[in-house]
């Protein structure tokens, strides 16, 4: 008789998977998405960093290590605003509320990034904040605050994100310009070493243009309110047509339209034929092409800071001797020739007056409109407000002679803005179009004489014109023009999406424990502890209103870093050397 304990079964069928009662959808048991192999992942263990990239108007939040942040979300979601903006309150009551109810805000946002979107304990993980170069040190300190104080973080590391931008792309020499929301900014970084008194930047940025397209929308956008009734025959929406109301197009909705549907076309060269087929004054051929028209375009952005009564009078007119009113119909027929995107329609809710439950308004936006929304990006001449290329160019007048073309050669885009379709083709042109030489001056003096060539500012970076390459250009245009350098370069980095790629280099500096200055909690407790006095302790001691300035990283008053470290020296070299 066989022992039971020595018999065994064979099985013809293959073995099946296992079933488990895991929840769908839980995040405590799988793996890491981004990742097939096996390594430890972050949600086994506390040894991978929280890295945050806490813009004003778009937070990025994930594990380092990973390819993507884990969660994206507006930092305001009811009104997709700004936490902070340009300017700050002169008066200190004023100014103190601000300060203390964007603590709050930011408390609100840091809490639910650890507690809604990472699922991790705070006081077990250290974090990465990408910090913008520009990013004033009152908002550091509150980010500091709230991490250290309330959220109890082990400690923060404060990153460059330009830095971060050049290291997700393996590379560590370089100019970078992140467009992001409030402004756009041009830092050229040598050997992992960010050249800060070099930095340039321009508000031409995201909120720029959203104002921009809300102005666009506002005199040559169209709106049909929803139908009267559904018992009876509506006229068609030809026949509905009417001005855009300015209390329809908020800033969800501008946002919307934005990133949806406008796009960046090519340049319009001056050879195009834009002459009218009528002689009405003032003609197609009388606009400017170059930076004059930007004049033109800064009208269109003011039309939205006016309110709705002084809108009507600034719509375009048909009229050809209207004034200025025929001028911006002059220029919008000169874009209307030249586009082929089509109108689109889209569903808006109606004003407050029209809201009686037939229906939504139809928001017509002319295909123009889209294609031709971020000229205001490009078109500067302004001291202030310089466009995007002009701020590249004047970085690269500022750094040393012999780093010029390097820098050409190495240029990264970053920021949400960049995500425009086109925008970074359109951007190398405009490098290109912008450091041409200026033509001569069409008129004459008083006298007779030919009045003295415009000031040529950039004729000293003229020859760099065949080295310019733009890293992740993704259809980099080749010529016989062009350097090696410029060809090897153009278009050769990973792929990563330009709104995301600062985040995707704090996630590799976590991974190899790298980053910024690091500040420890421990650190932060003794700057802020509470002096003992021999008479009595104020509460006042216990947190001062100004944080010490060796805790805080800030660029303007600590010296530079010290970058990457030297190459070291080969023993054929230290041979020599010696001998």
């Amino acid at each position: 008789m066989e022992s039971p304990v020595t018999r065994r079964t064979v099985s013809t069928t293959p073995a099946a998977t296992p079933s488990t009662t895991r929840v769908a959808g839980s995040h405590v048991l799988q793996a890491s998405p981004h990742y097939t192999t096996t390594r430890r992942h972050s949600l086994y263990g506390t040894e991978d960093r929280v890295v945050i990239d806490p813009g004003s108007r778009i937070w990025k939040a994930g594990f380092s290590g990973e390819g993507k942040p884990r969660d994206v979300f507006y930092a305001d979601s009811v009104d997709l605003g700004s936490l902070w903006s340009l300017t700050r309150a002169s008066d200190p009551a004023t100014r103190a509320e601000q300060d203390r109810l964007l603590e709050i805000a930011i408390e609100r946002r840091l809490r639910s990034v650890f507690h809604e979107s990472l699922l991790t304990d705070p006081k077990s993980r250290k974090v990465i904040l990408v910090e913008h170069p520009l990013l004033p040190l009152y908002i550091k300190e509150i980010f500091a605050r709230v991490l250290f104080g309330n959220l109890q973080v082990p400690s923060i590391s404060f990153a460059s994100s330009h830095l971060l931008s050049l290291l997700s792309v393996g590379r560590i020499t370089g100019l970078v310009v992140d467009c992001g929301h409030l402004e756009a900014t041009a830092l050229p970084i040598f050997a992992a070493r960010p050249l800060y008194p070099h930095l340039r930047t321009t508000p031409l940025a995201g909120s720029r243009l959203a104002s921009h397209l809300r102005a666009l929308l506002l005199l040559f956008g169209k709106y049909a309110p929803p139908p009267t009734s559904l018992s009876v025959i509506n006229p068609p929406l030809v026949d509905r047509l009417t001005r855009v109301p300015q209390e329809i197009l908020s800033d969800a909705l501008i946002e919307d339209i934005k990133t949806r549907c406008c796009f960046v076309s090519n340049v319009l060269e001056a050879n195009h034929d834009i002459r009218a087929p009528s002689p009405a004054p003032p003609s197609e051929a009388d606009i400017p092409l170059g930076s004059d028209a930007a004049m033109s375009e800064s009208e269109f952005s003011r039309a939205s800071d006016v309110p709705e009564s002084a809108t009507s009078s600034q719509q375009p007119s048909t009229d050809p001797g209207s004034g200025s009113d025929s001028y911006l119909q002059a220029l919008a027929n000169l874009y209307m020739r030249h586009s082929n995107a089509t109108d689109i329609q889209l569903r808006v809710v109606p004003p407050v007056a029209q809201q009686m439950g037939t229906g939504r308004g139809t928001l017509i936006i002319p295909g123009w409109v889209r294609e031709r929304a971020a000229e205001v990006l490009f078109e500067g001449g302004d001291v202030d407000e310089s466009s995007v290329a002009e701020v590249i160019l004047d970085s690269l007048l500022k750094v040393p002679i012999d780093l010029r073309r390097t820098m050409a050669t190495s240029i990264l885009v970053a920021g949400g803005t960049a995500m425009l379709p086109g925008f970074i083709p359109r951007l190398h042109a405009e490098l290109l179009r912008a450091i041409e030489p200026p033509g001569p001056p069409r008129q004459l003096s008083r006298d007779g004489k030919p009045l003295l060539p415009p000031y040529d500012r950039y004729a000293g970076l003229r020859p760099l014109i065949p080295y310019f390459a733009i890293l992740n250009n993704p259809s980099p245009q080749v010529s016989t023009s062009s350097s090696e350098r410029a060809v090897a370069n153009a278009g050769k980095v990973p792929a990563f999406s330009p709104a995301v790629i600062a985040w995707v280099g704090g996630s590799l500096a976590g991974a190899l424990k790298t980053g910024g200055a690091e500040i420890a909690r421990e650190k932060w407790d003794e700057a802020f502890a509470p002096q003992d006095d021999d008479d009595e302790v104020t509460a006042s001691t216990a947190r001062p209103e100004q944080p010490s300035k060796d805790i805080l990283p800030d660029w303007t008053r600590t010296p530079l870093s010290v970058g990457a470290p030297p190459a070291a020296k080969s023993p054929s070299t230290q041979a020599t050397v010696g001998a």
